[in-house]
């Protein structure tokens, strides 16, 4: 199984039944978070990179991941993730590197499997 099929089908999966328990709060964070990407006055690919970047500061491999699903998505182009994950590096510092080198895996998966 690919890296992304084994993310996202594992992501689902777990969404699925987390969202089963039928707890309003986490309804509302899990639609939150879904409005907050939606188009608006900054594009959905401008908020995409963002989200990226903050992700891998904050070092969530599951929201760079997805995030990077996303960028990929919506025709974010080596380039700019590129200027992305140096953006990230350097807001994070060195911490950040081993998220930065499976984002670079994760990236190079996605192309992949197009």
């Amino acid at each position: 199984m690919s890296l992304v099929t084994e993310f996202n089908d594992y992501r689902a999966k777990m969404n699925e039944k987390i969202l089963a328990g039928d707890n309003k709060v986490i309804k509302r964070i899990f639609n939150l978070d879904t409005n907050t990407y939606a188009e608006g006055a900054l594009s959905e690919k401008t908020k995409e990179m963002m989200g990226l970047a903050c992700s891998m500061v904050l070092r969530c491999d599951d929201c760079v991941k997805y995030h990077l699903g996303k960028c990929f998505e919506l025709g974010v182009t080596d380039a700019e993730v590129q200027e992305i994950f140096s953006v990230a590096t350097l807001i994070g510092g060195t911490i950040v590197v081993p998220h930065l080198r499976r984002a670079v895996e994760y990236w190079e998966a996605l192309q992949q499997e197009q």
